[in-house]
């Protein structure tokens, strides 16, 4: 083999040189390819007590891992020879369109986790075309949220309180705001045992101790972004100063039951969607009553721990009442092909909770936005994959469920 010295103007077109990025927010997203990037991200740059409260569930932590397992346990089918230069990714949900097949969940506490918060979210929703969900819990007021996505589709998540007078005025309120849809969630009677938070000593507001302190010290960007904005609080709620579990315990009515739940019905003009289902049992009960929606969900894990796994109930609900009213799924959700599979079984429509807040906690509104394209661009590239135009292609022989857990 003849041997030579390159020449310069033979190697120039082979040896670009990356443009460097000075702007470390920017290069450090840039650099998530995936929503486990930005979770990786997010522990970096967050106290350990508010980066736990956010990535931890119940007890041993069972369900959530559970959940996603569901999801990596699963076999797609595709077909060939399409024509896929031109996809799809919305429809109709709720009554109204969606750009995407998924929207972002609501969570409590959002300012604790960064501070822009529920605003952050509000932005990166109106900029997608996807709705945003305000938790009772919120740490941003139904007002600010609607000011903050002003043309797009805000939901409420309505907690019942021992107070009904207190709980049904924020619904009121947010009727007012011009929020399209209430999720009732009917799966907290009780706070789960959510031990992570008791080992941090998580409480609201954050309590100092020299273990708080100490793992504060690499993280300054985020201690100097708490103290120097307006201290945290919540927006729909007097202040509390004490746990999570106390304040859930303190406020929320154990004694809630369908008859509540038809009440609640007649109070809302919107649309009303149930969140908490775990039994096809329980969905068609709520769908007998008349309500628009329904999700599947065991509150990302962090209530009931080995409580039945959304992903895999979705079949047999879908079958059971999918034609009656819309079926929603959130719990385990960490990538588009995630999204896709549950489109596929029968779900209209999805929510992300921790995987906005890992963005959140990443990048503040410039990480949610990260999450939201990373999971977007997820779901485009397995629909062309998946040899599918629109979400209406989808089917269930797109998707084989493996067997990891079965009942005996």
């Amino acid at each position: 083999m003849k041997r030579q010295l390159p020449k310069v103007h033979d190697l120039a077109p082979l040896m670009k040189f990356k443009k460097p990025e000075f702007d470390a927010k920017k290069r450090r997203l840039d650099a998530a390819l995936t929503i486990e990037d930005l979770r990786r991200i997010a522990k970096r740059r967050t106290p350990k007590a508010a980066f736990d409260y956010t990535d931890g569930s119940a007890e041993a932590e069972i369900s959530i891992g559970r959940a996603r397992e569901a999801f990596a346990d699963i076999q797609f089918n595709p077909a060939i020879l399409r024509d896929v230069s031109k996809v799809s990714t919305g429809w109709e949900v709720l009554g109204a369109p969606v750009s995407l097949p998924f929207g972002i969940a609501p969570t409590g506490f959002t300012r604790m986790m960064q501070t822009e918060g529920e605003i952050a979210g509000a932005h990166a929703a109106a900029r997608a075309g996807i709705p945003f969900s305000l938790s009772t819990m919120g740490t941003a007021s139904i007002e600010d949220v609607q000011e903050a996505n002003p043309q797009g589709r805000n939901w409420f998540q309505l907690y019942m309180w021992k107070e009904r007078e207190r709980s049904m005025a924020l619904v009121d309120r947010a009727a007012k705001a011009g929020y399209d849809s209430l999720l009732v969630t009917v799966d907290v009677p009780v706070a789960g045992a959510r031990l992570r938070d008791k080992r941090n000593g998580m409480s609201i507001p954050p309590a100092l101790t020299p273990g708080t302190v100490l793992n504060a010290l690499p993280r300054p960007s985020w201690w100097i972004d708490f103290l120097t904005t307006e201290p945290l609080a919540f927006a729909s709620l007097d202040r509390w100063s004490g746990t999570v579990a106390e304040l859930l315990d303190t406020m929320f009515d154990p004694t809630v039951t369908f008859d509540d739940l038809a009440w609640i019905r007649d109070q809302w003009p919107g649309k009303i969607v149930v969140k908490g289902i775990q039994t096809v049992a329980d969905a068609q009960a709520v769908v007998n009553l008349g309500v628009d929606g329904i999700v599947l969900s065991n509150h990302g894990g962090r209530q009931l721990d080995r409580a039945p796994i959304p992903f895999h109930l979705l079949p047999d609900v879908a079958r059971e009442v999918g034609s009656d009213t819309e079926v929603l799924l959130d719990t385990g959700i960490m990538s588009g092909a995630d999204i896709v599979a549950a489109i596929a079984l029968g779900a209209r429509f999805t929510l992300i909770g921790r995987a906005y807040l890992y963005g959140l906690m990443a990048g503040g509104e410039a990480g949610v936005n990260r999450a939201v394209d990373i999971l977007a661009e997820q779901v485009e590239r397995t629909m062309r994959l998946l040899g599918v135009t629109s979400l209406e292609e989808l089917t269930p022989a797109h998707v084989t469920q493996l067997t990891r857990l079965a009942p005996r």
